[in-house]
């Protein structure tokens, strides 16, 4: 089979082609672009493998085509630009590897070895750039077949493949994922998927940032629950985010049971995912994924009222950085994102519940702050009722809060909140040092303004407080 339209008319393949012969070499794209070609997927990552020295050729391409070429000798690598696409050259190697370590032992090699060593066989395949064969598929392994099957399927025998780079065991997941259409779901041959949960312990020699970074590949694609899944079905989920396996069950007492919290949370993630744009908002769907971990442990059985979750999300909020920390997630303000809305989750809808007055508005835009939007929308995407009469009688109280939302934000200015009354104004008016009366005076101010009893400015914030030092015996230096 030859593919050039389309693909191969890029002309930087014929420089390739052309450097290659000069050198006396063979060359072939290989990997994700061979495969996105037959997906009709636009790709601007182009892997070369060389026959040869992969540097050697890179740094002929460069100079042809006068871009800059990047050597990475640790990983026998080159990397150059053209045209809005990033080109990477490796030499073609086979890898033996100890069942200790991750580091391969890498010696040179023929395209045929290169091809046994790559994952799955849909991204084993590779188009000759040899004059006498360009564009031809090399495809030893029926990765064109897997392809059109929908299957991801190891070159190697799977355990072979998996304990080589226990990666590869996220990676297949992932892949499987990513690929899915509507039209057509990929699935993982039942041998792999019983081999990851056989060589599952493998996942001990991998580093947490290498996990990391496949779980955030996971969240971003379009219907992320379905990673999640087949990280249950393949056991690795309990092994790495044992919070969420444990959402799995659902207890009955007397015939009353609650709520599937599993399905649920991947119903919530996959609802925020819906919403986004182009551009995945990672951490809003890490929110919506943690939702709901506090619930196995806020879990109790009431007789009259049934099964409660009271607390579960200031639990959840606490679990947050200590899930953060065990996957070497950022610690900074993204991880107190998460956990801001884990925590704020339930207010939306207690604001309707019990009425929704200008003070509760104020004092969740306050809490919020610029992220009161993103809250919404998780509350919107935790809606997951199959009853519509429901659904719709809980998204006209979520319009109603946004509506309240907007007039309290346009009055009284809370989102971004600042006091009026500063420290360092109430030092110098009553002429004492930092101490805790100056921090009372001030929440005295804030919840004075949060409550409605005066505006949120500071003529109105100084005659409050001016009032509150006079009861606490404080009295003014100046006026």
């Amino acid at each position: 089979m030859t593919i050039t339209e389309g693909y191969l008319e890029n002309p930087i393949f014929g420089i390739v082609s052309e450097q290659a012969q000069r050198l006396g070499v063979r060359a072939f794209v290989i990997g994700g672009y061979v495969r996105d070609c037959f997906l009709g997927r636009q790709s601007n990552d182009i892997d070369i493998v060389v026959e040869g020295s992969g540097t050697e050729l890179a740094e002929a391409v460069g100079k042809r085509v006068r871009s800059k070429v990047s050597v990475f000798r640790n990983f026998g690598t080159a990397m150059l630009r053209y045209r809005g696409d990033e080109i990477e050259f490796v030499g073609a190697r086979k890898e033996s590897y100890r069942r200790e370590s991750r580091n391969p032992i890498v010696e040179n090699g023929s395209l045929e070895d290169d091809q046994m060593r790559r994952d799955f066989t849909i991204n084993a395949m590779a188009f000759s750039l040899q004059k006498d064969s360009y564009g031809e598929l090399v495809d030893p392994f029926g990765g064109i077949r897997d392809l059109a099957a929908g299957i991801i399927r190891t070159p190697l025998d799977p355990d072979t493949t998996y304990s080589d780079d226990p990666l590869r065991m996220f990676r297949a997941i992932r892949f499987a994922t990513k690929l899915s259409t509507p039209e057509m779901n990929f699935t993982i041959v039942p041998e792999s998927v019983e081999s990851i949960r056989r060589m599952g312990d493998r996942i001990s020699i991998l580093s947490k940032e290498r996990i990391a970074d496949e779980l955030n590949k996971m969240m971003a694609t379009p219907r992320p629950s379905m990673a999640f899944r087949l990280l249950d079905d393949t056991r690795l989920l309990e092994r790495i985010l044992p919070e969420i396996s444990g959402l799995k069950g659902v207890e009955s007492i007397d015939g009353r049971g609650h709520k599937e919290n599993f399905s649920h949370t991947l119903a919530v993630l996959d609802n925020v995912s819906a919403s986004d744009g182009d551009e995945p908002r990672l951490w809003l769907r890490w929110a919506a994924l943690l939702h709901d971990i506090g619930k196995p442990a806020s879990k109790r059985f009431d007789a009259q009222s049934g099964w409660t979750f009271h607390g579960h999300e200031l639990i959840g909020a606490r679990m947050v950085p200590k899930i953060f920390t065990r996957l070497s997630l950022p610690l900074d303000e993204r991880m107190k994102y998460v956990q801001k809305l884990v925590k704020l989750h339930l207010r939306p809808i207690a604001l309707v519940d019990d009425g929704v007055t200008d003070s509760a508005v104020r004092r969740l835009l306050f809490d919020a702050g610029d992220d009161v939007d993103d809250l919404m929308t998780l509350c919107d995407a935790d809606v997951t009722s199959k009853n519509p009469a429901k659904v719709a009688r809980i998204r006209n109280n979520f319009d109603l809060v946004r509506r309240k939302l907007a007039e309290v934000e346009e009055k009284d200015r809370i989102r971004n909140f600042k006091n009026p009354i500063s420290g360092e104004y109430l030092m110098e008016l009553y002429g004492i040092p930092p101490c805790r009366e100056i921090g009372i005076l001030k929440e005295y101010v804030k919840e004075s303004i949060l409550d409605g009893v005066i505006g949120n400015n500071f003529d109105e914030a100084d005659a409050i407080v001016r009032r509150k030092a006079a009861e606490m015996g404080l009295k003014a230096g100046r006026d």
